[in-house]
Protein backbone atom coordinates (compact mmCIF):
# COMPACT_ATOMS: atom_id res chain seq x y z
CA UNK A 1 0.00 0.00 0.00
CA UNK A 2 3.02 2.34 0.99
CA UNK A 3 4.59 1.76 -2.22
CA UNK A 4 1.87 2.44 -4.30
CA UNK A 5 1.14 5.79 -2.31
CA UNK A 6 4.77 6.58 -2.63
CA UNK A 7 4.61 5.40 -6.78
CA UNK A 8 1.63 7.86 -7.01
CA UNK A 9 3.68 10.74 -5.44
CA UNK A 10 6.60 10.30 -7.57
CA UNK A 11 4.62 10.42 -11.03
CA UNK A 12 2.17 13.49 -9.80
CA UNK A 13 5.60 15.27 -8.94
CA UNK A 14 6.83 14.10 -12.73
CA UNK A 15 3.72 15.82 -14.13
CA UNK A 16 3.91 18.78 -12.33
CA UNK A 17 7.49 19.28 -13.30
CA UNK A 18 6.69 18.36 -17.12
CA UNK A 19 3.88 21.10 -17.26
CA UNK A 20 5.92 23.69 -15.63
CA UNK A 21 8.42 23.18 -18.87
CA UNK A 22 5.34 23.39 -21.11
CA UNK A 23 5.32 27.26 -20.32
CA UNK A 24 8.48 28.08 -22.56
CA UNK A 25 8.00 29.38 -25.99
CA UNK A 26 6.36 32.04 -28.29
CA UNK A 27 3.43 33.82 -27.79
CA UNK A 28 1.06 36.78 -28.95
CA UNK A 29 0.10 39.43 -26.69
CA UNK A 30 -3.04 41.63 -26.20
CA UNK A 31 -3.54 44.02 -23.97
CA UNK A 32 -4.80 47.42 -22.58
CA UNK A 33 -2.80 49.77 -20.82
CA UNK A 34 -3.46 51.30 -17.42
CA UNK A 35 -5.53 54.29 -19.45
CA UNK A 36 -7.61 51.82 -21.65
CA UNK A 37 -5.45 51.93 -25.03
CA UNK A 38 -5.25 48.52 -26.33
CA UNK A 39 -1.72 47.32 -27.31
CA UNK A 40 -0.54 43.99 -29.01
CA UNK A 41 3.11 42.21 -29.88
CA UNK A 42 5.12 39.58 -28.97
CA UNK A 43 6.28 37.75 -26.17
CA UNK A 44 9.22 34.74 -26.10
CA UNK A 45 9.82 32.73 -22.55
CA UNK A 46 12.56 30.93 -22.38
CA UNK A 47 13.11 28.01 -19.44
CA UNK A 48 16.23 28.79 -17.27
CA UNK A 49 15.18 26.15 -14.81
CA UNK A 50 12.16 23.31 -14.33
CA UNK A 51 10.50 26.49 -12.62
CA UNK A 52 12.11 29.72 -13.68
CA UNK A 53 12.60 31.66 -17.15
CA UNK A 54 13.38 35.00 -18.89
CA UNK A 55 10.34 36.74 -20.68
CA UNK A 56 10.92 39.54 -23.50
CA UNK A 57 8.03 41.19 -24.97
CA UNK A 58 8.23 43.24 -28.31
CA UNK A 59 4.64 45.29 -27.78
CA UNK A 60 5.09 48.28 -30.59
CA UNK A 61 7.76 50.24 -30.35
CA UNK A 62 8.29 49.06 -27.05
CA UNK A 63 10.72 46.28 -25.83
CA UNK A 64 11.24 44.95 -22.09
CA UNK A 65 13.01 41.62 -20.71
CA UNK A 66 11.78 40.25 -17.08
CA UNK A 67 12.58 37.25 -14.99
CA UNK A 68 9.78 34.62 -14.39
CA UNK A 69 8.57 31.47 -12.48
CA UNK A 70 5.54 29.00 -11.86
CA UNK A 71 3.59 27.82 -9.53
CA UNK A 72 0.73 25.55 -10.68
CA UNK A 73 -1.88 28.01 -12.73
CA UNK A 74 -0.11 30.77 -11.52
CA UNK A 75 2.91 32.31 -13.59
CA UNK A 76 4.57 36.03 -12.63
CA UNK A 77 7.08 38.17 -13.90
CA UNK A 78 9.27 41.23 -13.11
CA UNK A 79 10.19 43.31 -15.74
CA UNK A 80 12.19 46.55 -16.59
CA UNK A 81 10.71 49.01 -19.01
CA UNK A 82 12.10 52.16 -19.80
CA UNK A 83 13.91 52.56 -16.94
CA UNK A 84 11.15 51.50 -14.88
CA UNK A 85 10.24 47.97 -12.96
CA UNK A 86 7.02 46.25 -13.32
CA UNK A 87 5.14 43.17 -12.21
CA UNK A 88 2.56 41.20 -14.28
CA UNK A 89 0.87 38.36 -12.78
CA UNK A 90 -1.13 35.70 -14.76
CA UNK A 91 -3.52 32.44 -14.52
CA UNK A 92 -2.43 29.46 -17.31
CA UNK A 93 -5.29 28.28 -18.21
CA UNK A 94 -5.73 24.81 -19.28
CA UNK A 95 -5.04 25.52 -23.60
CA UNK A 96 -2.26 27.11 -22.85
CA UNK A 97 -3.38 31.03 -22.85
CA UNK A 98 -2.85 32.70 -19.95
CA UNK A 99 -4.97 36.00 -18.44
CA UNK A 100 -3.20 38.48 -16.56
CA UNK A 101 -2.73 42.15 -14.77
CA UNK A 102 0.46 43.91 -14.76
CA UNK A 103 1.84 47.02 -13.11
CA UNK A 104 4.34 49.20 -13.56
CA UNK A 105 6.40 51.45 -10.94
CA UNK A 106 5.17 55.22 -11.10
CA UNK A 107 2.11 54.32 -12.56
CA UNK A 108 -1.07 53.76 -10.70
CA UNK A 109 -3.92 51.53 -11.35
CA UNK A 110 -3.18 48.07 -13.71
CA UNK A 111 -3.37 46.78 -16.88
CA UNK A 112 -4.55 43.60 -18.78
CA UNK A 113 -2.40 41.05 -20.73
CA UNK A 114 -3.09 38.10 -22.52
CA UNK A 115 -1.09 35.49 -23.79
CA UNK A 116 -1.96 33.18 -26.43
CA UNK A 117 0.77 30.67 -27.47
CA UNK A 118 1.54 31.21 -31.24
CA UNK A 119 1.48 28.24 -33.95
Amino acid sequence: MFRTFALGLAFAGLAGIAHAQDIGGSYTVEGTNHDGSAYEGTAEITLTSDTTCEINWVTGPSESHGICSRNGNAFAAAYVLNNSVGLVIYMVKPDGSMEGLWTIQGQSGTGTENLFPAN
